[in-house]
């Protein structure tokens, strides 16, 4: 098979997508579609099917190296499972590698979205010619992957980077994955989403990019709702500062759409919490933006 390009598929509880990459990390093309995340498996199956065949008929795709396919966790990457993902239905023990090989007829890698999206980063992005990086990505959930001494962190099972299920308040809010007081039902956009539908006044109606949008037009309520959004990214922010020393930390997933805004809260979190030898580090924007996870994916097969 040709080994100068791959597919990267991202399979997420909003979207779903997939690309052609070649080993340059340059998308060649790429599709995405609303994930079909209530249906079950096969639903999402055939839509991945639907999506490689737009970008790589049947006919091509003898001379592709595979497609690599990130997704949320928790998996067992080496085995090729979906052990129970909280935003997917039905992905429970599934041995989603082997069946998204039949139905594409390539070979299939799986890899835990977080992971997939800093070895994309590390790659051809924001940490490129880094030695040490963590990455998180914030949008439905959170998820994170980390690079470290020059490689990316598996674990067993693959399972590394778990960040958003990290515990940042005793017996807090209920998070997807059962848990209580998780850093995802603090900081995910889905947990921003809640904030603004709770809050008072005419952002109670609003998303988080509307919000975003009054925010830098200075309205005060929605300046208040970033600033909490920022905080609580920040708290987990200087704990992964503490636990893997990185020399960045990078922002991906749809709420870093919103980073100008959050930077500033983040930092004076950082500030507060971290210990001083850890402050300097820089917080940066995913250099690959939504692709991230794109092109990690397609990467660990070139």
């Amino acid at each position: 098979m040709n080994q100068t390009r791959a597919i990267g598929i991202d399979i997420g509880g909003s979207r779903l997508r997939a690309a052609l990459v070649d080993t340059s990390g340059t998308i060649l093309d790429r599709r995405e579609t609303a994930t079909l995340a209530q249906a079950g498996p096969e639903a999402v199956i055939a839509q991945v099917v639907d999506l490689v065949a737009q970008i790589a008929p049947a006919a091509e795709r003898s001379s592709l190296s595979g497609a690599g396919v990130a997704c949320p966790g928790p998996l067992d990457t080496t085995r090729g499972l979906a052990l129970g993902i909280p935003t997917l239905a039905g992905w429970s023990n599934l041995p989603i590698a082997s069946m998204l090989e039949a139905a594409i007829g390539l070979p299939v890698r799986l890899e835990n979205d977080g992971i997939a999206a800093a070895i994309g980063e590390w790659k051809f992005g924001a940490g490129r010619g880094m030695q040490h990086l963590a990455y998180i990505t914030v949008s439905t959930g959170i998820g994170g992957g980390v690079v470290l001494d020059g490689k990316p962190l598996h674990g067993r099972m693959g399972m590394t980077g778990h960040v958003g299920h990290m515990t940042v308040q005793r017996d807090g809010a209920l998070c997807s994955c059962g848990n209580r007081g998780c850093w995802e039902a603090y900081a995910s956009g889905t947990a921003f989403a809640r904030r603004i539908g709770q809050s008072s006044g005419a952002m109670a109606s609003g998303t988080p990019k509307s919000v975003f949008a009054a925010a830098s037009d200075g309205d005060g309520d929605a300046l208040a709702l970033v600033a909490e959004e920022a905080d609580w990214l920040g708290i987990g922010i200087a704990n992964l500062l503490h636990l893997y020393s990185p020399e960045c930390v990078i922002i991906g997933g749809g709420i870093s759409n919103g980073f100008a805004l959050l930077e500033p809260g983040i930092r004076a979190r950082i500030l507060a919490n971290a210990m001083p030898a850890f402050r300097n580090v820089p917080v940066v924007v995913a250099g690959l933006g939504e692709n991230a996870g794109l092109v990690g994916a397609a990467a660990i097969l070139l």
